[in-house]
């Protein structure tokens, strides 16, 4: 428990506390910010940060992530609730809760479970897509705030042609006071970055509706803020069966989450020459979940931007989290009564201001930009994997919502990687001195006609071994008397390409050529002589030269396995 403070020194006192001070400034907004994108009142964000900042403190590795309310996941709550909550604003508010409990629960038994190494299978671009796709919609949902008109329901192109056909319903005093608020939140981050230009904004927006009384001229404001602490337990409301079935959905939410939080916390971690641990995050997030739903919150998770935030104020461990929590505390028993006067317009600015720099079109033209002629050749559309895998999760979201799209772009990744699997490169080899090169990137060299030298850039699997099995085939004319493998690049070999291979070996001495194996190493060499009982075993030598140099064997003479 705690242990980011195990060992504390004295001297690290004041950075953590002028860094819980510090992300106190940014949380406190944007944490009412992300509850409006959730659809539910603005002070759930801050019911939702005190637990999780504490939970996680105590359970967590990092000793510099922030959990709290987040766009992604605010986002996916939404989506997630509406359906079952319909027009009722109690029900869609428990719920919200309940979800929260049903994360923390998912976050627990997988921490427990051991299962932090799934991560793995959401990859960097179809984060970065899904990410992008998340903030596009975010931003066009809260572009009506920032004009002042009606919003629009449907996916983001519905939500983008409401905005354009009426935007002649634009309230001019609300644009005025969201645009200015998205340029001072902006312009801070450019020039003052350590100065807290949320806090600045919501301030500023505060004190001109109390100035120029612009509720009364057609200003949106956030209304009445219930000032003081929630009452924990369990929300009134959901049975067994509405946890039961948010307990799917909330794997989705905890994955993403988990994904976003763990990648700012390695961050954080390889800075600060720490390491993070990630079924400790898994556990440490499911608490601050949990902890969240008892207290009436939403779902949280790891913040990069508020991690980078106390990183850069000089957080030496989670005390400036625990900080963070108290001010927080403080804000809900004596300050809520300041932000009931802020104006939608600035809230949504806000909001604007925290999700557009991670519309990262950058990274995208970097990912097209992965692909050279060979590839291309090689595996044509599919040369440029993770740039269709980053596309399809940016699409997904676009069109089918949140979760579809992360899970569109997972499924798009994967089908990828198993159809580049299966069309592996196979390099006819010629020496050059010691070295066997690929003669298609080495023209100038000559093989001799009665030696085929191979290379499968692979591991073999039932995916690809009827492709080798043709492939080579194709390589092999009525010249060819002796087939080598080199198999120094194809590290691993299941049971169905082993079996191919002996049928490839018989294949070809009834033809007249026999068939060695070169560079046996590692996994590959113990699981074809474990795949191998009772045949007659392929010839294996240390290398490729070894194979080519040596005796042909009589065709039905077992061999003495040479290594």
């Amino acid at each position: 428990m705690f242990s980011s403070l195990h060992g504390y020194r004295r001297v690290w006192l004041r950075p953590d506390l002028i860094a819980g001070l510090t992300v106190w400034a940014v949380l406190v907004p944007e944490a009412l910010a992300y509850a409006t994108i959730a659809g539910v009142p603005p002070v759930v964000g801050l019911y939702a940060a005190v637990p999780s900042l504490v939970l996680y403190a105590s359970a967590g590795s990092s000793r510099h992530l922030v959990v709290g309310p987040m766009s992604a996941t605010a986002a996916l709550s939404a989506a997630l609730v509406t359906p079952l909550a319909g027009a009722d604003g109690g029900r869609y508010l428990a719920l919200t809760a309940a979800l929260a409990i049903a994360t923390g629960v998912a976050g627990l038994l997988a921490g427990l479970l051991r299962l932090g190494f799934v991560a793995s299978f959401i990859s960097e671009p179809v984060l970065k897509g899904f990410i992008i796709g998340l903030a596009l919609v975010i931003i066009v949902g809260q572009v009506p705030k920032l004009l002042g008109i009606g919003k629009h329901d449907g996916d983001f192109f519905d939500q983008a042609w409401g905005v354009l056909t009426h935007l002649g319903d634009t309230e001019w005093r609300t644009l005025l006071i969201g645009v200015s608020s998205l340029a001072l939140v902006l312009g801070v981050r450019r020039w003052l970055p350590l100065v807290p230009g949320s806090l600045l904004a919501v301030l500023g927006g505060i004190l001109l509706v109390a100035l120029l009384d612009l509720e009364d001229k057609g200003v949106e404001i956030v209304g009445p803020i219930e000032s003081g602490m929630p009452t924990p337990g369990l929300p009134a409301g959901p049975a067994l069966r509405d946890y039961v079935d948010l307990l799917g959905p909330a794997v989705g939410v905890l994955l993403i989450g988990f994904a976003e939080g763990l990648g700012a916390a390695k961050t954080y971690a390889a800075k600060a020459g720490y390491e993070v641990e990630p079924n400790r995050e898994l556990l440490g997030l499911g608490a601050a979940n949990l902890g969240a739903g008892f207290c009436s919150g939403m779902v949280v998770n790891g913040s990069l931007s508020k991690t980078a935030v106390n990183g850069s104020a000089g957080a030496k461990t989670q005390l400036s989290g625990l900080v963070v929590a108290a001010l927080t505390v403080l804000t809900l028993l004596f300050l809520t009564g300041l932000f009931e006067q802020l104006p939608e317009a600035t809230l949504a600015a806000v909001v604007i201001a925290a999700v557009v720099e991670l519309v990262d079109i950058a990274a995208l033209r970097r990912l097209y930009r992965v692909w050279t002629e060979w590839l291309g050749g090689i595996y044509g559309a599919a040369a440029r994997a993770d740039f269709l895998a980053a596309v399809g999760a940016l699409l997904g979201v676009l069109l089918f919502g949140t979760l579809p799209g992360l899970l569109i772009g997972i499924g798009l990744a994967m089908v990828l990687l198993v159809y580049r699997t299966s069309q592996p490169h196979i390099a006819a080899l010629a020496p050059r001195g010691p070295l066997w090169l690929d003669v298609a990137r080495h023209p100038d060299l000559t093989p001799r006609p009665e030696l085929l030298v191979i290379r499968v850039e692979s591991g073999l699997y039932f995916v690809n071994a009827d492709f080798v099995r043709r492939r080579v085939r194709q390589l092999c004319d009525k010249r060819t008397r002796l087939v080598v493998l080199d198999a120094e690049t194809s590290p691993v070999i299941d049971v169905t390409a082993a079996a191919m291979l002996v049928d490839l070996r018989d294949t070809l001495a009834r033809r007249g050529v026999d068939f060695r194996i070169a560079h046996s190493i590692g996994q590959f060499g113990d699981e074809l002589e474990a795949a191998e009982p009772g045949t007659q075993r392929i010839p294996v030598y240390p290398t490729v030269a070894a194979a080519v140099a040596a005796e042909p064997r009589p065709r039905h003479e077992p061999p003495d396995k040479e290594r």
